[in-house]
């Protein structure tokens, strides 16, 4: 987990350039660094540096002798480096996997440098020679970036929306948009240092297949696939010279990450045990399965309760640092963020893996129990993916950020995620009222986990680390009801035009984004909610096929 923030056509002072970069500081606690580009005086990069590989050498903005006109800044994990250095013979001046970024696109230019990555990724590459500046995203969007292009051709990109607050001058005018996922921007610079867009391109559309040799694993048998494509995908998630832990909740998701990020840590004999942690309120249902499943598995437990006060004490920082407003993703940030402030002032675990991003690749949720048709839930299912990086991957990404963690999600591995996604929509979906059937029967005779977990039905991350007597859903809505309560909702819905609030809930969350992200609301599109449902709440325990 790093920052990179980004500018081209300015004349502000460095006083003010390193204000804005530090609001992303967070996100790489290990060293920081702003450089001007001495052949563009205008033009500034700036990188907040979580050190994950080669410590010594992998400060950025980044550049090699080989090609000394390219400026990289980058924050991502290229799994691939290695093979890319054999593939073309490239001769690397560090030993960190962003520098392919740079030998790549010298060697076939941007589209062909993004194809061939496996990994996720956030870029910012400078050509001084060619006068032009890039910026790229990974296809599922795991790792943030945003820009905003002002009026005089000023050109600014940052991981986070905070970076660029005081940029946006808070006018109308000046909207700070995504650099889609799976897309890369190419802008120009002209003899002033004035920045004007070039085109946008798609290099990659999810459920579509590596540009890079990536089929060597994929068998027959298409259970004995999933579970050598998932298996590989936690193991490329595994480089790093820091301590490796997991998330675990003691649903499929995680559980089956961890059972393979052990059973992987065993063969290569790491000297360490691994970590995993597990939160929820005093009878939560997520406590003891995520206890059964560490339990089985030997690994080195935490568990942290929280109290339904420190729940709603810490709304304000999660809305903060999550940039969003959404309901469902401000509840389930809650305990996640609760969780990463613990694994960062208690334990020595600073790369994180995680089993978000199932449910979208694997047809997870509850409501598609209610999928009309087969193709319906399919095409669900692909647009729930490419609308992943607004919603969980997003919480993921913000909160362990907020501590300078980074976590890792496997189940969005492209060649896995590719392969998945590409079965016959048939065997995708729930059988017998059972949601990700396939994913499970496909580890159904490994002895993995336990059979109670590998069945256990979906739980939402906020319901799961509820007591069932009263979600963590209800105390939210029954703090901003009571907070709100002499306030007309239907008045204040006409302030916000884009996405109104439907609660007061949902009005507590949008006033606090606000405050701190003025007029930037249009960045979330619409508020996450189950298909195929007459409830008017995202909670899956208000859906009429709940399962306990």
């Amino acid at each position: 987990m790093c920052g990179i923030w980004a500018i081209f056509g300015s004349t502000s002072d460095l006083v003010t350039l390193c204000n804005a970069a530090s609001k992303i500081a967070h996100r790489g606690p290990d060293a920081f660094r702003l450089e001007s580009v001495y052949q563009f005086p205008s033009c500034c990069l700036g990188f907040h540096r979580l050190a994950i590989l080669d410590a010594d050498h992998g400060m950025q903005p980044m550049r090699v002798f080989r090609h000394p006109n390219v400026w990289l800044i980058y924050n991502g994990e290229i799994y691939n480096h290695i093979q890319l250095r054999q593939q073309f013979d490239f001769k690397y001046a560090t030993h960190c996997d962003g520098e392919s970024i740079i030998h790549l696109y010298a060697r076939g230019g941007i589209e062909f440098a993004a194809r061939h990555l496996d990994g996720v990724f956030a870029f910012c590459l400078l050509d001084t020679a060619s006068r032009k500046v890039y910026l790229g995203r990974d296809s599922f969007g795991v790792k943030p970036l945003f820009r905003i292009l002002k009026e005089g051709g000023i050109l600014s990109a940052c991981s986070e929306l905070k970076g660029l607050m005081d940029i946006v001058k808070h006018q109308s005018k000046d909207k700070i948009q995504h650099v889609l996922p799976g897309h890369v921007e190419t802008y120009r610079l002209d003899s002033k240092c004035r920045v004007s867009l070039d085109n946008i391109k798609q290099f990659n559309e999810i459920g579509s297949k590596p540009f890079y040799n990536a089929d060597s694993a994929i068998e027959k048998d298409v259970k004995a696939s999933i579970r050598t494509l998932l298996r590989s995908a936690v193991s490329k998630r595994m480089m790093a010279e820091r301590r490796i832990g997991c998330l675990l909740s003691g649903g499929l998701d995680s559980s089956l990450v961890t059972a393979l990020l052990v059973e992987l840590a065993k063969e290569r004999k790491l000297s360490y045990p691994i970590q995993t942690f597990t939160i929820g309120m005093q009878g939560g249902t997520d406590i003891m399965a995520a206890r059964k499943v560490a339990e089985h598995l030997g690994t080195e437990h935490h568990e942290i309760l929280f109290t339904p006060e420190e729940a709603v004490a810490a709304i304000e920082n999660v809305i903060y640092y999550l940039e969003s407003y959404d309901i469902v993703s401000v509840r389930g940030s809650a305990g996640m963020y609760l969780l990463c402030k613990y694994i960062k002032e208690k334990t020595d675990t600073t790369v994180i893996l995680s089993g978000e991003g199932a449910d979208e690749v694997a047809q997870g949720y509850i409501y598609f129990h209610k999928a009309p048709s087969i193709m319906e839930a399919d095409m669900e299912n692909r647009r729930l993916c490419k609308d992943l990086s607004m919603f969980d991957v997003r919480r993921v990404d913000r909160m362990s950020a907020a501590f300078g963690l980074e976590v890792r999600v496997p189940f969005l591995d492209h060649t896995f995620s590719s392969y998945y996604l590409s079965l016959d929509p048939s065997i995708k979906v729930p059988v017998n009222g059972v949601e990700k059937y396939l994913l499970r029967s496909a580890f159904d005779e490994t002895d993995l986990l336990p059979r109670e977990i590998l069945w256990r039905p979906k739980e939402i991350l906020s319901d799961g680390l509820s007591s069932k007597n009263k979600s963590l859903y209800e105390i939210l809505q029954d703090f901003a009801d009571e907070k709100l309560k002499n306030l007309d909702l239907d008045q204040c819905i006409q302030q916000y035009p884009h996405n109104p609030p439907i609660s007061k809930e949902s009005l507590h969350y949008r006033r606090i984004f606000e405050s701190f992200y003025p007029g930037q609301g249009h960045v979330i599109p619409y508020f996450w909610m189950p298909k195929w449902s007459s409830s008017s709440d995202p909670s899956a325990r208000t859906l009429d096929n709940y399962k306990q």
